[in-house]
């Protein structure tokens, strides 16, 4: 994440909607990724000190769930990010609203992190064959005329579903402890399930399937299988020497969605370190080596900081050498992504 400022020189979050110090209201321009200091230009229109003249996001003006931007020209109401819902979350539920601004944020973060690094991406009403969509889902534990439902988390068909229970943090917790997961939050589901639609347009390409199964294994494993022999009999006792995670060894496909989400993880937090002055490095010209090292330095240096102030470790991960050979291969995969036609 870069380092963002008002105008006033002050500085702000990600998402923020105005400056605390000098009151002024800001957007996010998703296309420049950039934040906009802003005057009111009457008639709904916000005039940033270049001139450049927007609208907010009709899910930010009509719900205060977004802090994006749409150019005053574009004729749909909805920023270019919200453009990737297919489903919101039913809100005549208590508390939805502000379950969705949880969800809003960790897409968006998700967003940036993609555009950053130049992939292609394009919403699935726009390309339906290619394009990437979100739906924000209740199950029986929201609402009793669900009662019979039950809605996972996970990708197919080019939609990530996202429980909209995950971001309660009372119920997210919950699962956490029955899962007996170190780490569960919004953001990290959206990384994970990115990687899955990234999959989908690198299985076109035979070089990256050839690297895919000589580090990760047999992608055509039946995934039902596996899954049921991991929730009854639990991750091997040796799957911390392999992987980045416990689920990481449900599956080939989950490794690669695991690994694919820390690297993701990796980019922006470095990112986010160098923009404040953490590292003086510049991240972008380090090899992907140099970049783990780095990480794993900063990962510590982070986990002390959280543990200084009585609160459990930020990032409770271990990179090892086989770990870091399938970071490695993401970063080759999204070379070869980059490289790919499509809208960004």
């Amino acid at each position: 994440m870069k380092r963002l400022e008002c105008s006033c020189g002050s500085q702000v979050f990600f998402e923020s909607r105005d400056c605390v110090h000098c009151g002024r209201e800001l957007g996010f321009d998703p296309l420049a990724l950039e934040m906009v200091s802003l005057s009111d230009a009457g008639d709904g229109i916000l005039q940033s000190a270049a001139g450049r003249r927007y609208r907010m996001c009709a899910n930010g003006s009509e719900w205060d769930v977004c802090n994006w931007l749409c150019a005053e020209e574009d004729t749909h109401p909805l920023c270019w990010g919200c453009q990737f819902n297919r489903t919101i979350p039913d809100l005549s539920l208590p508390g939805n609203i502000q379950r969705w601004w949880v969800l809003e944020q960790g897409k968006k973060r998700l967003l940036y992190t993609l555009r950053s690094l130049d992939l292609p991406l394009i919403n699935g009403w726009q390309d339906a064959e290619n394009g990437l969509l979100l739906d924000f889902i209740e199950d029986g534990r929201s609402r009793e005329e669900y009662a019979e439902s039950f809605v996972s988390t996970g990708f197919a068909g080019g939609v990530i579903t996202i429980n909209t229970l995950e971001a309660d943090d009372v119920a997210r917790v919950a699962v956490r402890e029955q899962m007996n997961e170190p780490y569960r939050t919004v953001l990290g589901h959206m990384r994970h399930e990115s990687g899955h639609y990234y999959w989908a347009r690198l299985a076109r390409d035979e070089t990256i399937r050839s690297g895919f199964a000589q580090l990760f294994g047999d992608e055509k494993m039946d995934y039902r299988e596996a899954l049921d022999r991991h929730y009854r009999e639990g991750p091997s006792p040796d799957w911390r020497k392999y992987y980045i995670s416990a689920y990481a060894s449900v599956h080939p496909m989950e490794d690669w969605a695991e690994t694919w989400g820390h690297y993701l993880h990796i980019q922006d937090a470095l990112e986010t370190a160098a923009a404040y002055g953490v590292i003086r490095k510049d991240v972008a010209s380090l090899e992907v080596g140099e970049r783990i090292g780095l990480w794993r330095d900063l990962s510590i240096t982070l986990n002390e900081l959280n543990r200084s102030v009585g609160r459990g470790d930020a990032y409770p991960f271990v990179i090892n050498h086989f770990v870091e050979s399938k970071l490695a291969f993401v970063d080759t995969a999204i070379r070869r992504l980059q490289q790919q036609p499509g809208q960004r």
